[in-house]
């Protein structure tokens, strides 16, 4: 069996800013994937929250 190389796209979840903020109940996270040689610091995108109704800001969480 071939061995497994730990390679440089990892797997990161995103999570809503604002939806922190508001106070209301839930949150808002997706998960995606970058890599880790050409994206070192965290992600930041514009991702649609379905509770607030709006595109917000998502950043990455360890």
């Amino acid at each position: 069996m071939a061995k497994k190389s730990k390679g440089n796209r990892i797997q990161v979840i995103l999570e809503c800013t604002e939806h922190k903020t508001s106070g209301m109940a839930g949150t808002s996270r997706y998960v995606t994937q970058k890599n880790r040689k050409n994206t070192p610091d965290r992600l930041e995108l514009k991702k649609y929250n379905p509770i607030l109704k709006k595109y917000t800001v998502h950043k990455e969480i360890k």
